[in-house]
């Protein structure tokens, strides 16, 4: 049911093109990201409900047309939660990294102290029971760049029980120049991995690091990118230390409240440095031709704008993409996706 070659265009997804009197183009696209906690039993029981409930509120938004241009699920382990991007009836859906699936990529360096402290009873000898929970859906052309998880032994406590990893896509807009790099993770817990908290920390940092070896593989540099997931990061400056000088991109969260002129907050902002009071985040980075700016924050699925159905809300995004009339476009042919 979920096809990682699918590539095909829904005319009727596509978005506007904007013409500005300065000579610049823009498109806006909205960008959904989701930890949809579908964790199989024990750790989880009577999810199924909650799940299809999700999947059928994004069909209904995605039919009245003001539903996410893009989906990043994260934690999608189970059947059910996997059916979500189906029962919302995204076009062209991409899966990362499977139960099976070995890292292909270049690798971060293990200290031999983290592997030889590894312990059977935390999980860490186990081998892999889940696959990476990671899917992206839309109904513009998508393809992937690469699904791969983390080595086998950046991991710590239970988190290594899955194939957790990073799974980065190819979005292809008509009109705009080139291509949206995306990329979704979903990286190692805190005190739900039962280890110590700098194990943890440590197998993170090595998590952040593989992503941006990844990222420096497959992404072409004037591409612009998005990325978002489950960072698991809340309230550990030393992890977002960590992030922020591997992958210097710009944390929506931040820039949103140092433009508020420009960015839209329609969610709940605590303190300071919101960034640091949630596990889900988004960050961008400008390609040589098209910049991003984020011009709308606001949560999904938080008990306000949308039942809550998760241990986790979903963040929306919505983006402009702007560049320059005078750059080239290059138009691909396309196959139409089925109705």
């Amino acid at each position: 049911m979920l096809d990682r070659t699918a590539y095909c265009v829904n005319p009727a997804a596509l978005p506007q093109v904007r013409t500005f009197e300065q000579g610049e183009q823009a498109v806006r696209l909205r960008v959904l990201i989701y930890n949809v906690e579908g964790l199989p039993w024990p750790a989880r029981r009577n999810r199924s409900d909650s799940l299809r409930r999700i999947g059928e509120t994004l069909k209904t938004l995605r039919g009245n047309g003001s539903g996410p241009d893009v989906v990043m699920l994260q934690e999608a382990f189970t059947p059910h939660a996997r059916d979500v991007l189906a029962i919302a009836g995204y076009a062209n859906i991409v899966s990362g990294p499977g139960r099976r699936t070995n890292r292909a990529a270049p690798g971060a360096e293990i200290e031999r102290s983290f592997e030889q402290a590894r312990k059977r009873k935390k999980g860490e000898r186990f081998g892999r029971f889940l696959n990476s929970g990671l899917y992206i859906a839309s109904d513009l052309p998508l393809s992937v760049l690469a699904a791969e998880p983390f080595s086998q032994r950046a991991c710590a406590g239970f988190d290594c029980l899955a194939n957790k990893g990073a799974l980065a896509a190819e979005l292809s807009i008509a009109g705009v120049p080139g291509s949206l790099v995306l990329m979704t993770t979903h990286l190692n817990s805190q005190r739900a991995a039962r280890v110590p908290l700098d194990r943890a920390r440590k197998a993170h940092g090595y998590q952040i690091e593989e992503n941006a070896l990844l990222l420096s593989r497959v992404r072409d540099p004037s591409a612009p990118l998005i990325i978002g997931g489950d960072f698991n990061m809340r309230g550990d400056p030393a992890r977002f230390e960590a992030f922020a000088t591997a992958q210097p991109y710009t944390i929506v969260h931040e820039f949103c409240v140092s433009q508020p002129l420009v960015c839209a907050v329609k969610m709940s902002f605590d303190g300071d440095e919101p960034w640091l009071d949630t596990q889900d985040l988004q960050a961008f980075d400008d390609g040589i031709s098209v910049r991003i700016i984020p011009v709308e924050i606001e949560a999904m699925f938080d008990g306000l704008n949308a039942e809550r159905l998760s241990d986790h809300d979903g963040l929306l995004v919505t983006y402009e993409l702007r560049w320059q009339a005078s750059q080239p476009i290059i138009d691909q042919a396309m196959p139409l996706c089925p109705v």
